[in-house]
């Protein structure tokens, strides 16, 4: 599912909202998981998982077009884990 496909989703769900109120309401929950996650924090959403980041060390990588190595700098990347609802929900 894309974003649009989300909007769209919730707006037929929710008929006295408008699209563009939805989308509103997309982008506000988006751009406050994105804040909280870049300040080192993190999200739970009861019965349905938390977003966190995680740290990745420093590396040397390899260009897959010329074979060379390219020194790869450390940084933290998005992690989902879901949650027990979630699993439980998926291997009904």
């Amino acid at each position: 599912m894309i974003r649009s496909e989300l909007v769209l989703l919730l707006s037929q769900d929710n008929p006295d909202l408008s699209p563009k109120e939805v989308e509103k309401i997309v982008a506000t929950l988006f751009d406050a998981i994105t804040k909280r996650l870049a300040e080192g924090g993190r999200v739970e959403l009861r019965g349905f998982g938390a977003f966190s980041t995680r740290s990745r060390g420093a590396r040397v990588g390899r260009n897959p077009r010329t074979g060379d190595t390219v020194p790869v700098s450390a940084k933290r990347v998005p992690y989902f884990k879901p949650g027990k609802e979630m699993r439980i929900r998926l291997n009904v």
